[in-house]
């Protein structure tokens, strides 16, 4: 029996500058059928994705980092220029380059187009947000451009339905009659080509390109505003406000639906199954754990959904812009900024992310003050605390003051990280600070697709860490707070003779200074593996110990409010999970950067929760 063969896959590659629009083009080529990986020997995001053309070719996308050029200033330019010289480990050459450039701003893209007209591969210039450019009122000559260029050029517009229609066409032909990519003969321009490369660009712009006469230009208008030394601050920092105020209230609903879930499921298991062990594991460590943790999944939603939003927007590039001269004040780059910001989703992408930043002490600066941004997974610590001990009231008729503890939480990391970064520019790299220069991008509607496979993603990475790490420490935790049991005759609660036990009661004086009882200090190991296993592990701490109401209730009863302060100062400054010490390794290739990391985090930690409940017991909380 004869075996088909397999239909080859072209590879084609995304190029562009960074806030090209360059990610939904790809999203809405590949729609679903992408991944996310990094590339092998550096921790750099990796997209792939598969799509076929309307004359039933195979394409292997590959979503490269975004360029300014080939000379490789930052590690992400560095995997970008490898890929596309074939000089990248285990990633083939492409068979053919779209070049993604923002129609609204041509200039840079055309030079990057001049310098990747050498390395041998073929090409298709694709103007991207050719819609915004034309609302504007600018006129491109396409078919000028194609012949000046040599290039097929079309129109795109990633954010509709038929927008990738004239690309994908041109795929195809171009596909009809390229051969094996050519051996590359690129080679590091000198001053002079590259002076003559932005003369040519700029040329092509003024030959190619035109604007209406009384066009709105509605970017300026809009940064005039935005960007304001003054009154940008302010909008930059009510839209953080009204973020937060979302992440409580839009929250409320699903949240109830999910802890009412998996309470009716626990509830449920205990009828059917008969007491004992298997009904503790299932019930008390697998379902309250994990269901304790997976009940904050709204939020974190709501949260991504927000940044996405503003970064597809074009606001996150001003923000970054408006931040220079606060973050360049405690001697961090103005790039340093979007890591930062990447933070509060997680340390582990924001601190990848700082690789944009060229000065090494500056970047080393950003790594070691990105973790005190409060990542995603502090929430669900934030949340159940605040839940249980701040009322759900409005203040002024229109201000939660739940999500108003949590605003002040999140800029107490913001504050807490720039003062770090000012004491570590101040006496451990001393140097004078680069100046930021970046291109805004103009603004562009984001692409609600788009937006939630965003969403989506990070809900799944989410999921997928509770049904890995923390389904896994919530077992751990049943077992070591089930054996070895109480002996015969005992009258205390079983859970005071296991091994969770043991150790709680046997770290508990060291914590006591700071108001931490011996369940928390349980709580806090796993918590190293990933924080949020840290409020599991109190539920499955809690419900073994004989604790039938939820785990806020019982904080609520049975904590004062000086420890409840005392926990959210501690995660304000909670040394870093596991995995994030381990990329901070990778980043710097050694080990004393992580290792500093986590004993300064630790030593901050402790002091301010020493001195908040000191403090909070003092003034009789």
């Amino acid at each position: 029996m004869l075996h088909e063969l397999p239909v080859r896959a072209f590879r084609v590659a995304l190029v562009g500058n960074p806030n090209c629009g360059k990610t939904a083009l790809f999203n809405a080529l590949t729609g679903s059928r992408q991944k996310v990986a990094n590339y092998p020997g550096v921790t750099v995001e990796r997209k792939e994705g598969s799509f076929v053309t309307p004359a039933g070719r195979h394409i292997m996308a590959i979503d490269l980092p975004g360029t300014y050029s080939l000379r490789a200033r930052s590690p992400d330019e560095a995997v970008a220029r490898d890929v596309i010289l074939g000089k990248a480990k285990s990633v083939e050459r492409p068979d053919l380059m779209v070049c993604v450039a923002d129609a609204t701003n041509l200039r840079l893209m055309l030079r990057l187009v001049l310098e990747l007209s050498g390395v041998g591969i073929p090409m298709i210039l694709a103007l991207n947000m050719s819609d915004i450019a034309e609302h504007r009122g600018i006129r491109i000559d396409v078919a000028g451009l194609a012949r000046e260029l040599g290039i097929p050029v079309v129109n795109a517009v990633a954010v509709t339905h038929d927008g990738t229609s004239a690309l994908l066409g041109a795929i195809d032909g171009m596909l009809d009659t390229i051969g094996p990519a050519q051996a590359s003969h690129w080679s590091e321009q000198s001053a002079d080509e590259v002076r003559d490369a932005h003369h040519a660009a700029d040329s092509m712009v003024a030959r190619f390109v035109s604007s209406s006469a009384g066009a709105t230009d509605w970017t300026s208008r809009i940064d005039a505003l935005l960007l304001h030394p003054a009154a940008g601050i302010a909008i930059l920092l009510a839209v953080l406000f009204l973020v937060f105020q979302a992440v409580f209230s839009w929250a409320s609903l699903p949240m109830d639906l999910i802890s009412g879930s998996f309470d009716a499921l626990a509830a449920a298991v205990r009828s059917v199954l008969p007491d004992g062990m298997l009904s503790s594991l299932i019930a008390d460590g697998i379902i309250t754990g994990v269901g304790s943790v997976l009940v904050f999944l709204p939020q974190i939603m709501i949260l991504f959904f927000f940044i996405i939003l503003l970064e597809d927007f074009g606001y996150m590039a001003r923000a970054a812009f408006l931040m220079d001269r606060i973050v360049g004040g405690v001697g961090l780059h103005g790039r340093s900024f979007i890591p930062l910001l990447s933070s509060f989703a997680c340390a582990i992408p924001g601190i990848m992310a700082t690789r944009v930043i060229e000065n090494r002490r500056q970047r080393l600066a950003t790594i070691m003050v990105a973790p005190l941004m409060t990542c995603s997974a502090r929430i669900p610590v934030y949340t159940l605390i605040i839940a249980a001990f701040v009322p759900q009231q409005k203040m002024a008729g229109f201000v939660d003051l739940q999500g108003l503890v949590m605003f002040s939480l999140y800029a107490a990391g913001i504050v807490s990280a720039f003062v770090v970064a000012f004491v570590f520019r101040r006496w451990v790299w001393r140097g004078k600070s680069e100046p930021f220069i970046m291109e805004l991008p103009g603004y562009k509607r984001p692409m609600l697709r788009s937006v939630l496979m965003g969403v989506l993603q990070r809900a799944f990475i989410f999921l997928r860490r509770a049904g890995t790490i923390i389904l896994s420490m919530m077992i751990v935790i049943w077992f070591l707070s089930t054996f070895p049991g109480a002996p015969e005759g005992a009258s205390d609660p079983a859970i005071n003779y296991s091994l969770a036990g043991m150790l709680g009661h046997a770290l508990q004086p060291l914590l006591a200074p700071i108001g931490f009882n011996w369940q928390i200090a349980v709580a806090l190991i796993p918590g190293f593996a990933a924080r949020e296993v840290a409020v599991g592990a109190l539920a499955t701490v809690y419900a073994i110990g004989g604790d039938a109401d939820s785990l806020g209730a019982v904080i609520a009863a049975q904590w004062p409010l000086a420890t409840a302060l005392s926990l959210l100062a501690w995660y304000v400054f909670a040394p870093q999970c596991v995995s994030t010490l381990g990329v901070v390794k990778r980043e710097t290739n050694s080990w004393r950067w992580p290792v500093l990391m986590f004993a300064y985090m630790l030593a901050l930690a402790y002091a301010a929760s020493f001195i908040v409940y000191q403090l909070a017991r003092y003034l009789g909380g």
